[in-house]
């Protein structure tokens, strides 16, 4: 069964009786300020920024997550929203019907629109089945492991609506299990605290995912995020291509992602570098799963220590990946992120043998594709070495990206052919 998600009206011509509606069911009216722009609101943008709502005492007492009415300045209803006064967003656009209830049925709908896609688009059920505003759940990421979902609330609304989320998510999907994953940078900037917890059935342990022909294993409740990372997915497979026959480093690895999919592409080895040994087990379990434990080696440690041993060693690699956390994870830390990605690279490059390739990726939402791209080009300069970007790489489709948000489309992944 399918849940239609049709566009809605143009605010402005929205009936005024469905915010009368919404008043008849207590929900509060918020208002943005006469000069803000309302323009972006009408045209898909989802946030409203606290400078340019009007807090008053009233607005100012709602309870983080608490449902309202958002107008303009001229007092026309542009739809539902989420608010929360303690966050620099203070606003989330939920749904552009003023009216709209949100509830299980509300829930089930914008599940099932985000799994259809994802159904279409990959043969198991191994996916991110939610990318916040990008599938209309504003805050709200959902990864999918086979019979048990991972769902982050990141956002007060999902935390006070996470019963009814739960609900459809098990009616839509028929998943056996859910885990919630409270944590992360996120939460504390919406005022959540930190609990993961399984909210729905059963997880014994970790959990075995296919993704380009290698076998990942997924610890889903001690492991970073979700438990892995599917936005890598294509990026994956890209390097795995170069990778048949080659000497492979896998550079903050986490559970083994592109050091065992270009195994699984034919590599001669792959050498997986983290400072987590948990994860390296997990990446060694993954290996074995594979039957290429002979070929698939683990070294524990600083990853900048690490590059600068290997270089020390004479280490050469016909293919090097360096997939870091992201060190520019708001524009407060651009500058020293952009700084920490050279590095990386001037010590990537010299790792690499001659027509070998350098893949180098970001996660930072904050440095921008042409930033990133500077900085890599510089490291590698300045490793010594020269090259050719072939290909430039960003998140799989199932972390699809808003067009009017930018921070919806974050991963890039840049391969370069050194000379």
């Amino acid at each position: 069964m399918t849940f239609p998600d049709a566009p809605r009206a143009p605010e402005s011509d929205l009936d005024p009786a469905a915010v009368g509606g919404a008043a008849a069911r207590g929900l509060p009216v918020v208002r943005l300020k006469p000069k803000a722009e309302a323009r972006a609101i009408r045209h898909g943008f989802p946030w409203v920024y606290a400078d340019e709502l009007v807090t008053d005492r009233r607005t100012q007492g709602l309870t983080p997550g608490a449902l309202a009415v958002l107008e303009d300045g001229e007092r026309r209803p542009l739809g539902l929203v989420t608010v929360n006064p303690k966050s620099k967003i203070i606003c989330r656009m939920l749904d552009r019907d003023p009216a709209a209830v949100i509830d299980e049925a509300w829930f089930a709908g914008r599940l099932a629109r985000a799994q259809d896609m994802r159904a279409r688009l990959f043969d198991a059920p191994f996916y991110r089945l939610v990318h916040a505003e990008a599938d209309g759940l504003p805050g709200v990421v959902i990864d999918r492991f086979g019979d048990v979902a991972v769902v982050q609330p990141n956002a007060a609304w999902a935390e006070a609506h996470l019963e009814a989320l739960v609900a459809a998510l098990i009616a839509v999907t028929g998943v056996a299990a859910v885990v919630k994953n409270g944590s992360g940078r996120s939460r504390g900037l919406e005022g959540l605290a930190e609990e993961v917890a399984v909210v729905a059935g059963a997880v014994t342990g970790p959990v075995t995912v296919p993704m380009n022909g290698a076998l990942y294993r997924a610890d889903l409740l001690g492991g970073q995020k979700t438990g892995l990372f599917y936005d890598q997915r294509p990026n994956h497979a890209f390097a795995a291509r170069l990778a048949q026959g080659a000497r492979v480093l896998d550079v903050f690895s986490h559970v083994g992602g592109f050091g065992l999919a270009c195994l699984a592409g034919g590599a001669e080895s792959a050498l997986a570098v983290d400072g987590s040994a948990a994860a390296l087990a997990l990446a060694g379990e993954g290996a074995a799963a594979m039957g290429v434990e002979a070929r698939f080696a683990t070294r524990q440690g600083d990853a900048f220590a690490v590059l600068e041993a290997l270089g020390s060693e004479g280490a050469r690699f016909e293919v090097v990946i360096c997939d870091p956390p992201a060190f520019a994870p708001a524009k407060p830390a651009l500058e020293a992120g952009l700084r920490a990605y050279e590095r990386v690279a001037r010590l990537a490059a010299p790792l690499v043998a001659p027509g070998g390739y350098l893949v180098l990726c970001s996660c930072s939402h904050a440095a921008d594709l042409a930033a990133f791209r500077n900085a890599s080009a510089r490291g590698i300069g300045r490793g010594g070495r020269r090259g050719q970007l072939i290909h430039t790489g960003f998140a799989g489709p199932d972390h699809p990206m808003l067009p009017q948000l930018a921070e919806s489309g974050y991963l890039k992944a840049l391969t370069f052919r050194l000379d």
